[in-house]
């Protein structure tokens, strides 16, 4: 299990030491891809002690301790990014995507980066999730939220809201229909997975009344899911919708704008919610907050979310591993070494 430290000002160091309990508990190795200057520091500052391991492949990683691939030497302080913070940032995730790629590691944790780090290091990404994509060669992929009651994949993401909506197809919708569904089933190991596709209008249009995208673009999309083998049902009033898959009769729900999947999704899951990549060929979970460099070194940062994004990656990994192809699947993580 790989894991970048992300900006190394903000709260990922925190959250990595604050969790080293529950990880050092898994039955694989946990290696740290990041700066041993700064683990060391900003322990010291929250009071924790913590052995690190420094190792200089994943094949050397042991389990029950955390091991560490140094890839920086940095001096920089709790809440002060800098350009070479940002750098080294972005090396993590470039060691980390290639690592995965070739077998050496079976899934990629992401602690938090900065969106203006990305660019002030020169990468012309607005996110973790395009520059996966890119990095793996990824054509069709799309952000998801997993919590253990909610779970939730967006047709639509940075978008403003009068954007979101011209930009819906039919198309868009089936693309995140499939991953989700594929999600459920490869990674989860969901037998027969319940989605739902929530409507855009109050009312699910109420028949065209309060607009027509349900009759025009959602219902001609749930059609054709239904003819791929995609148990699309919907769709339905967002109003209600969230609350019936909270209880537990839908497995995920597609979602077609940003806030109208993640007000729900954080209302429930604001600590222990998982933000991942679908379509990917390697297994990528991440925690579902930004830097909060207001409050890096305090001791105040939670480490709940990336504790569950481990324990998903872990998951994903098994269920991957189980499947009777996985040694010869270009998506396995068990797969040989190149």
């Amino acid at each position: 299990m790989g894991l970048t430290m992300g900006c190394p000002a903000g709260v990922g160091p925190d959250v990595i030491l604050k969790a080293a309990p529950e990880l050092l508990e898994l039955p694989a190795p946990v290696i740290i891809l990041g700066d041993p200057r700064v683990l060391s520091d900003r322990a010291r500052r929250l009071g924790i002690s913590c052995e690190l391991r420094l190792i200089r492949a994943p094949e050397e990683a042991e389990t029950g301790i955390l091991n560490l691939i140094p890839l920086s030497e940095l001096s920089i302080n709790p809440g002060e990014p800098t350009l070479s913070g940002s750098q080294a940032m972005v090396r993590y995730i470039k060691e980390g995507v290639k690592f995965c790629l070739s077998g050496e590691l079976s899934a990629l944790v992401t602690a938090p980066i900065s969106k203006e780090g990305l660019a002030a290091a020169g990468e012309p990404f607005p996110g973790h999730t395009e520059m996966l994509a890119a990095l793996t060669g990824a054509r069709e992929y799309a952000m998801a939220f997993y919590g253990e009651k909610l779970r939730v994949a967006l047709v639509t993401t940075h978008l403003s809201l009068r954007e979101a909506v011209v930009s819906l197809s039919v198309e868009g919708i089936l693309r995140v229909a499939r991953l989700a569904h594929d999600f459920l089933l490869r990674d989860l190991g969901l037998e027969r997975p319940r989605l739902a596709l929530s409507a855009l209008n109050p009312h699910a249009g109420e028949g065209g009344l309060f607009g027509r995208e349900e009759k025009e673009i959602l219902e001609p999309a749930l059609v054709q899911a239904r003819k791929m083998g995609i148990p699309l049902e919907g769709p339905f009033p967002a109003d209600s919708l969230f609350f019936r898959a909270a209880q537990g009769e839908f497995d995920l729900v597609v979602a077609l704008y940003h806030d109208q999947g993640l007000i729900p999704f954080k209302l429930l899951h604001f600590r222990d919610g998982v933000n991942l990549t679908l379509g990917l060929p390697i297994i990528r979970t991440s925690v579902d907050h930004g830097t909060a460099y207001e409050i890096a070194g305090t001791g105040r940062a939670d480490p709940a979310s990336l504790i569950s994004a481990v324990r998903l990656a872990w998951r994903m990994a098994r269920h991957r591993c189980r499947r009777p192809q996985a040694p010869g699947d270009p998506d396995s993580p068990c797969r040989p070494k190149a």
